[in-house]
């Protein structure tokens, strides 16, 4: 919509609603125009002024707040911490508050999750199954083979599940999930036998490389992720910064996982794409300048890998001295202030494609060590904010001058293009009615006890935000309004591309 026109509906047309009177907020397109938006069937009919028929299921007034495509959260770990249908339901309720309709999650084999091993034939349809009914907004999974195994089993799940992306945890072969570790075997429940390590993410990209070639109609959608970070010089810094004592909290756990290891992993990755043709790489949760100087780095070196750069919401608002503490450890970690504000930069700079909440929701009394509550390394890593992923990029992107298209594209049109969901992501005509109404000028504090999740705490407690989330439409269908959300899990698997 380059500009607001009027919709003259043929007689006989019939939409299921209309939401009049709001502010159309597109990725594109910089201008936010005045109109309405028309749906029938699930599906955005008709978009602009004066969209009326004769005759319409349900008006409501917008009351002019701003209209964005739903969000769509790429990087969440649903089921982590928690059994995988509880989580479902409990935390896409706090997706929905936050104006997620799409969720898209990270997930292995391997302890937590399932605490089991084995090949994803198995696996995965206990994941769907488990899944089905639980979620308020539609769902997808990305998946990472953890053995040769899985790995073959790379064109099965994109041709028979429609999961057309994978991850690789570059650190996982020699470093543990919340700090230094020991047998890794153990941890992600593969044989003795396999290894999980640099030639082990060689053989996963010429997995998804052939699969590209096996399915050329869709190799467009099909994707790897890498989250970087180099085991070996992190084991070296934990045992570096435990022996000496001087730090602690979450600048203890940065320096222990400090930011080169990072940049380093990504030049490997970043190499290893380039040997392999494994030409569709995303790089996550960057969250430090040198890992997004090595990013661009190797972008430029290798022009034929479509790279893509994401940060989480947690790294552009937090940092390693605040007083949330264990409660912020995250992996990569929380990084220092000039870090938050170089990411800052990159992203006004159009170097960074989109932005995700990285949720994971850890109970406190999972999340902290009860008799050693201050011991960094003994808590558990990982956190959630979906809820508040879009109203802190109003806020904080508001202050440095992000337009308002610019975070509908961060939020919502680029991971939904990356990762095959050409439904999702605009306001436009035949896409899925996917709308979040946001008051822009409403300030609220964050509270964990206000949040539908059932973490229990927020490392954003106390944190001013302006632009809250009124009414979340999923397909059409009203999900959540003020405060409160509406009806039962309607959420469906998304089978990609879709």
């Amino acid at each position: 919509m380059s500009a607001a026109r009027a919709i003259s509906m043929p007689g006989g047309t019939h939409f299921d609603l209309i939401i009049q009177n709001v502010r159309i907020v597109r990725p594109g397109l910089p201008a936010v125009e005045q109109g309405d938006i028309g749906i029938a069937g699930e599906k955005i009919a008709a978009v602009g002024t004066g969209v009326s028929a004769p005759t319409a299921g349900r008006v409501i007034d917008g009351k002019g707040l701003l209209a964005f495509p739903g969000l769509v959260d790429a990087h969440m770990h649903t089921g982590i911490y928690a059994p995988l249908a509880d989580d479902a339901w409990s935390e896409s309720r706090a997706a929905a508050q936050g104006g997620v309709t799409t969720s898209l999650n990270y997930i292995r084999s391997g302890q937590y999750y399932l605490n089991k091993g084995g090949p994803y034939a198995e696996l995965f349809p206990e994941i769907l199954g488990l899944s089905d009914g639980r979620f308020h907004v539609d769902y997808g999974y990305h998946l990472a083979p953890m053995d040769r195994r899985q790995i073959a089993e790379i064109p099965m799940l994109i041709g028979r599940h429609g999961v057309t992306s994978f991850k690789i945890f570059m650190f996982y072969g020699g470093y543990g999930l919340h700090g230094a570790s020991g047998n890794q075997h153990d941890f992600l429940m593969i044989d003795p036998d396999e290894r999980y390590d640099i030639a082990h993410f060689e053989f996963v990209m010429r997995g998804v490389k052939d699969a590209m070639q096996q399915y050329p109609a869709v190799r467009d959608s099909i994707s790897l992720s890498l989250h970087c970070e180099t085991a070996e010089i992190m084991t070296a810094y934990t045992k570096l910064v435990q022996e000496a004592g001087t730090l602690e909290g979450l600048r203890a756990y940065s320096a222990a996982r400090p930011p080169h290891p990072e940049g380093l992993a990504i030049c490997i990755a970043s190499y290893l794409a380039h040997e392999t043709e494994c030409v569709n790489i995303n790089l996550l949760h960057l969250s430090s300048r040198k890992a997004v100087e090595a990013a661009l780095t190797m972008a430029e070196a290798f022009p034929t890998i479509d790279f893509r750069r994401e940060v989480t919401i947690g790294h552009l608002v937090l940092d390693y001295d605040t007083p949330a503490a264990a409660e912020a450890k995250v992996n990569p970690p929380i990084r220092s202030r000039e870090d938050v504000e170089y990411l800052w930069d990159a992203l006004l700079a159009g170097k960074i494609d989109w932005v995700v909440s990285d949720h994971a929701c850890c109970r406190h009394e999972l999340k902290v060590n009860t008799s050693r509550p201050d011991d960094i390394f003994l808590a558990k890593s990982g956190f959630g904010g979906t809820e508040y992923l879009l109203s802190a990029m109003l806020t904080e992107g508001g202050k440095r001058g992000l337009p308002l298209h610019r975070i509908a594209e961060l939020t919502s049109s680029h991971p939904a293009r990356r990762f095959g969901l050409a439904g999702k992501g605009d306001i436009a005509v035949g896409y899925d009615a996917d709308i979040v109404l946001v008051d822009p000028e409403h300030s609220f504090t964050v509270k964990a006890a206000e949040s539908e999740s059932k973490q229990g705490y927020t490392p954003f407690e106390g944190l001013q935000l302006r632009g809250k989330v009124r009414s979340t439409y999923l397909r059409g269908q009203l999900i959540y309004h003020d405060d409160k959300i509406i009806g039962e899990p309607r959420g469906r698997y998304l089978k990609r591309p879709c």
